[in-house]
């Protein structure tokens, strides 16, 4: 994908592209973005794991907190999951639905990687109600529940740096033969006014992503639900915790083989790339845009809330390799102090309720 890189950076007028424009390219990109590819992405075999492939528990707990939640506040039995992946979740999901009522569910997944709407395909019975869609625009106007699980996480950031008391965009250049950093006095108004509203104060030598993309999304999200709930499960920080001097380099990684590498210019298109997501921006871009903020919750704090203890088995198997204690054991991580769930946070919102 190098070579596409370095003609696709020639062919600009400046000769550079800012980080956003690059994390399109080399995640996105039809033929060679990471996403699109026909490889294992999550799982033991892929580059990363997530929450919704540690158990099918995960899935099954939410579909249990969203009837009792439908019930309660009059809501249509529809669910629209935005960038399902392997489709795990949602199989789970759907598997306990049925297990526990008659009620029809109406199931929508927005996926943009051809492979992974493959993989739903395999292991989802795809029908009337439960389908595959293009874009949001195609539920509009929509009632139910809107759920994600990093999706935020994966989306294109712009990247600014502090140098001495002036702001500056770093954007990605072609130098000797290789893929290197040029930082320019930022005048993106765009991320001007970023800045501005979600009162950010980057200090000397401090970098930071700027998810201007995120906003979209989060417009988007707002003008298709009509009423209803938005979940979304992902890891980011306060702007408290940005200002912490641990976060001084910012949050962009690329993740390959399950190894972090910091260097995300590194294996262009074969490697995931994330940032962590501004929660207090996510918050008041929703508020600003009639999405009613509920509660925020680390993520095994959530799912204790909503019952997940409850599926633990009681009968002692001494068989580790059993059924029961397979799954007992996959509960428990996900709730564990210190546990994958720690580091992840669930935010709820909500429309015309």
């Amino acid at each position: 994908m190098f070579y596409f890189l370095k003609e696709y950076i020639a062919a600009h007028s400046q000769k550079k592209i800012s980080y956003a424009e690059y994390m399109q390219v080399v995640l996105y990109h039809p033929i060679y973005g990471y996403y699109m590819k026909e490889k294992s992405k999550i799982g033991r075999n892929g580059d990363f794991i997530t929450t919704s492939n540690v158990s099918d528990m995960y899935g099954r707990s939410l579909a249990k907190w969203f009837f009792q939640q439908a019930k309660e506040l009059k809501l249509p039995f529809s669910v629209c999951e935005i960038g399902a992946g392997t489709g795990r979740f949602a199989k789970a999901f759907i598997d306990e639905w049925k297990a526990i009522t008659t009620e029809n569910l109406q199931y929508l997944i927005v996926e943009e990687s051809p492979y992974h709407r493959k993989l739903q395909q395999e292991i989802i019975t795809f029908n009337e109600g439960i389908r595959q869609i293009e874009s949001l625009d195609d539920v509009r106007p929509f009632e139910g529940l809107i759920f994600s699980n990093e999706l935020f996480d994966a989306l294109p950031v712009h990247v600014i740096e502090n140098k001495n008391g002036q702001l500056m965009e770093v954007f990605i250049t072609i130098e000797n033969e290789e893929l290197v950093e040029e930082l320019t006095p930022l005048n993106n108004e765009e991320i001007i006014h970023y800045l501005e509203y979600s009162k950010l104060q980057l200090k000397n030598r401090q970098r930071i992503e700027i998810p201007l993309i995120m906003t979209t999304v989060v417009k988007e999200m707002a003008k298709v639900l009509q009423r209803g709930l938005i979940l979304t499960v992902d890891y980011g920080y306060t702007n408290e915790e940005w200002m912490e001097p641990a976060r001084r380099n910012g949050s962009l990684r690329g993740y390959y083989k399950h190894q972090q590498l910091n260097d995300i210019l590194k294996n262009p298109g074969e490697m995931d790339l994330t940032s962590h997501v501004h929660f207090d921006s996510f918050i008041k871009i929703g508020e600003l845009n009639d999405l009613i903020f509920v509660q925020k919750w680390r993520q095994d704090e959530f799912l204790l809330e909503i019952g997940i203890l409850e599926e633990l088995q009681a009968t002692f198997d001494p068989n580790p390799f059993s059924a029961i204690s397979k799954r007992n054991r996959a509960i428990r991580s996900l709730i564990i102090p210190g546990g994958i769930s720690s580091s992840f946070h669930v935010i709820l919102q909500q429309k015309g309720i």
